[in-house]
């Protein structure tokens, strides 16, 4: 009777402190996605004047770094492929068709390439000065890849600003995301033509911060109260 009673007790006493450990994970799982929140936040309103070498702040096939959305970057390449991106939201909020081009990174071993903003669609005949081998200095502003598609993948129109939905149309290592031009130079001076600025990048985590922080107040004070209570129970017995 005596072994039963201590076996009960013994599952008993493990499932309590299974529970507890699992709500505290819960806790723990809810503060990393606040601290995810807060830097994405934070990255979308710090201006950093500074222009990196690409190289810097990103690698080829790596996911972006989201300490690093926002931030100007500069290098040189070709571009290999041009696509349309449909139904494209700008910072004030107007929606339209935006040109992308996959530029072939200069000097990148192995070789690597990066899907760029160059402008509006309709303005995509206005450089046919530019072709495959035409080498663009260019400098423009790191951005997250999206997540959501805006239309279908067909010839020549991409679904979203994400280069994992051209890895079956190239050889080339991709960056994670994407890039804004800001201004692109040949040899022959300055492409003239309207740019675009991107709308500032959603998190990819839903919620506000201090409701994640709120959240892991709750899952951990539910571990202590699952801790607490066969303590409870014991005191209160007769």
């Amino acid at each position: 009777m005596k072994i039963q009673l201590t076996i009960k007790k013994f599952f008993q006493g493990a499932g309590v402190i299974s529970l507890a450990l699992v709500f505290i994970a819960l806790g723990n799982w809810q503060l990393d996605r606040s601290v995810i929140v807060k830097e994405l936040n934070a990255a979308s309103k710090v201006i950093d004047p500074k222009i990196y070498y690409l190289g810097e702040l990103a690698e080829p096939s790596v996911a972006l770094d989201s300490r690093n959305v926002n931030k100007s970057v500069a290098f040189s390449g070709f571009y290999v492929a041009n696509f349309k991106a449909p139904f494209q939201k700008d910072v004030d909020g107007k929606v339209s068709d935006w040109e992308v081009g996959l530029l072939q990174v200069d000097g990148s071993d192995p070789l690597s390439g990066v899907l760029v903003v160059r402008g509006l669609w309709e303005d995509r005949l206005k450089n046919p000065e530019v072709a495959m081998s035409t080498k663009i200095e260019l400098v423009g502003t790191l951005q997250p890849r999206q997540n959501d598609d805006r239309a279908d993948n067909v010839p020549v129109v991409i679904s979203r600003l994400d280069s994992s939905v051209i890895v079956g149309l190239t050889d080339l290592d991709l960056y994670d995301g994407f890039i804004v031009a800001k201004s692109e130079t040949t040899r022959s001076g300055d492409l003239i033509r309207d740019r675009v600025v991107a709308a500032p990048p959603v998190s990819k985590v839903a919620g506000y911060y201090w409701q994640h922080i709120s959240y892991v107040a709750i899952w951990w004070l539910m571990a202590a109260i699952v801790l607490y209570l066969p303590f409870y129970r014991r005191s209160i017995k007769p």
